[in-house]
């Protein structure tokens, strides 16, 4: 078995982040490299799974571009990663969604899409994507 295919494998816990916020370079050295070159793209991904479609993944990386430049980026992210905090129960860990945004964007993204990878989710592939693989029954519970 391959170092990565170990990897998606890691267990999950309801209520507790599957990797620090830190843990760029020792978990996935892929997702860290894309969150730190690409953050709008890696951006748009996260908010199209967290708003289940909805939103689309070019649409959300323009939104952040666009709060950017006004030097609120940091904020219209930080609301992202308190919806996935919520719809997984995680902790507001190490310490506000904002200051997390605000001081360290690229790890907070990272850890983000790890999240979404290790709970089944592949951000690479959208919320139809998502949806197309899952089994039916499960995909429509995912919808609602």
């Amino acid at each position: 078995m391959s170092k990565n295919a170990v990897k998606e494998e890691k267990k999950v816990s309801e209520g507790q982040w599957t990797t620090g916020l830190y843990d760029c370079f020792s978990e996935d050295i892929s997702t860290c490299c894309f969150t730190w070159f690409c953050p709008c793209v890696a951006f748009g991904r996260i908010a199209e799974i967290l708003d289940k479609g909805e939103t689309s993944q070019g649409l959300a990386g323009l939104m952040v571009v666009a709060m950017s430049k006004i030097g609120c980026g940091w904020y219209y992210a930080s609301k992202y990663r308190a919806k996935l905090r919520t719809q997984y129960s995680l902790p507001e860990d190490p310490c506000s969604d904002g200051a997390v945004h605000f001081f360290c964007c690229s790890c907070a993204l990272s850890q983000e899409h790890r999240e979404l990878k290790y709970r089944g989710l592949d951000p690479s592939l959208g919320w139809q994507g998502n949806m197309d693989k899952r089994p039916p029954s499960l995909a429509s519970s995912m919808e609602r």
